[in-house]
């Protein structure tokens, strides 16, 4: 990957608050076959321990959510997402629990998720007490990231007494691995293979059924994959659901933006975003809310996209 265009992020090494993120909480016998028959991810045999990328669809396979799943025990399972969906997820989950042994709580008032980020360039470990985020959560710079979900209090103590990243150098760093994190702004619009989720290892083909898994299947082996997930650079604010356009086809939408982040560099002026994009699209000047909007570049991506498209 060119890395030209990027800044080493290898000296950004430290804990940092992820309070964008809620945690739910689901215990009781039949936990992991609910979760099962809900997700895109086989959480039947989930590791203790070992957080998966999963989606939560709709009936038309649009991503409502997207999760970092962990397995605590045999009968306890924390689901983490973006606070603004947590509401209409856990509404939706609750409301097919039905006679299940299941009980789903909203325990982000317990557990404060936190992130960390370390060099990755000669295989170093995540921080103790933290995990590596699933999902090729790796950036082309050299860094990875990892989390931990830590009562409240010893949250505190722990970004109090060890290094730390700000919001934005996290925000930065989370767009650069090119996983996608589904908010309010973009939930219902994307299939995961739209955003790359089943090359991140977030879609498990080999599973039962889930809410939209007939239409994530057959975007996965009726052809040729038409949209995808790039990440791009622009000098101009950027935020999530802004549409992008092509010179190739200028009077209409090519793409959306899912992230986006400001360097963290003072005064550098840069933004990265991961945008949902037509494949077709891809080769053209691309634009940011309209044909003569602010210019945009695509950058490579720090893994490989082209063996889930053959």
């Amino acid at each position: 990957m060119d890395t030209t265009l990027l800044s080493d992020t290898t000296a950004w090494q430290g804990s940092c608050a992820l309070g964008h993120l809620g945690v739910i909480v689901a215990t009781g016998a039949d936990a992991a076959t609910f979760l099962h028959g809900q997700l895109s991810q086989d959480i039947v045999q989930l590791p203790v321990s070992q957080p998966a990328l999963a989606a939560y669809c709709s009936p038309k396979g649009r991503m409502l959510a997207s999760l970092w799943v962990w397995r605590a025990d045999a009968e306890r399972f924390w689901l983490v997402l973006d606070r603004s969906l947590l509401p209409s997820t856990l509404k939706r989950l609750t409301m097919f629990v039905l006679r299940a042994q299941c009980k789903l709580r909203d325990a982000s008032d317990e557990l404060s998720v936190v992130g960390a980020a370390w060099p990755d360039t000669h295989g170093g470990h995540a921080p103790e007490g933290f995990v590596p985020l699933p999902g090729q959560h790796r950036t082309a710079t050299g860094s990875a990231l990892g989390c931990a979900l830590l009562p409240a209090g010893v949250a505190a103590t722990r970004l109090a007494t060890g290094p730390t990243l700000d919001a934005a150098q996290w925000a930065w760093l989370q767009v650069l691995t090119g996983v996608p994190h589904i908010t309010a702004a973009t939930a219902d619009q994307f299939v995961p293979q739209m955003v790359n989720y089943e090359v991140l290892g977030g879609v498990n083909f080999r599973k039962g059924c889930y809410p939209g898994q007939e239409v994530v299947a057959r975007s996965q082996y009726r052809g040729t994959l038409k949209r995808r997930l790039f990440l791009a650079r622009g000098h101009t604010p950027m935020q999530a659901g802004q549409e992008v356009y092509s010179a190739a086809d200028p009077g209409q939408p090519a793409g959306m933006v899912v992230n986006a982040a400001a360097s963290p560099e003072s005064g550098d002026g840069s933004v990265l975003a991961l945008i949902e994009l037509k494949l077709q699209a891809s080769d053209a000047a691309l634009h940011l809310g309209g044909d003569a909007g602010p210019a945009l570049t695509l950058l490579p991506l720090p893994y490989d996209v082209t063996s889930a498209d053959a």
